[in-house]
């Protein structure tokens, strides 16, 4: 997806599930628009939504739920982009599962916490150890705003 004059890859990191990113990102038609969608998997069988672990195995972080360590898959996304050189990372995030893959991005990359929730309360207990810059947002208009600034300005 172009993102101004710098392509910008969008990718989902969700502990919800397939069904339910699918259905909203289709019904909007934004489902082309990513390049990876990492969460739960789930098939509908039966007429019954099941819903399985992203990991399958144990992950070992102490941070995240046993289903999904999205510092994981941010290590795993910073390894396949590693041969394209210096490519700086977005994450935006709300919750309590966010604050591990914060950790994992380096200077130049931001991390943009929603105000007020879990996340934006963790890494505020915890600035110090975030080497990203940080930028809060409370609403769509505000993350915008934000998210344009960072393109003009040639951050991203």
């Amino acid at each position: 997806m172009e993102c101004g004059y710098f392509r910008c890859e969008l990718r989902i990191i969700s502990d919800a599930n397939q069904f339910f990113i699918e259905t909203i990102l289709k019904q909007f038609g934004l489902f082309d628009c990513f390049t990876e969608i990492v969460t739960n998997p789930s098939i509908i069988e039966g007429g019954r939504l099941r819903i399985f672990p992203c990991h399958s195995s144990p992950h070992g972080c102490s941070l995240c739920p046993p289903n999904l360590c999205k510092g994981l898959v941010i290590e795993q996304i910073q390894a396949s982009i590693s041969e394209k050189g210096k490519v700086r990372m977005i994450y935006l995030g709300d919750g309590r599962g966010d604050f591990c893959p914060s950790l994992k991005l380096g200077e130049g990359d931001h991390v943009m916490p929603r105000n007020d929730f879990p996340l934006w309360k963790r890494i505020c207990d915890n600035r110090t150890i975030i080497k990203a810059k940080v930028y809060e947002w409370s609403n769509g208009e505000e993350l915008e705003r934000i998210l344009s600034q960072l393109v003009d300005t040639g951050t991203i």
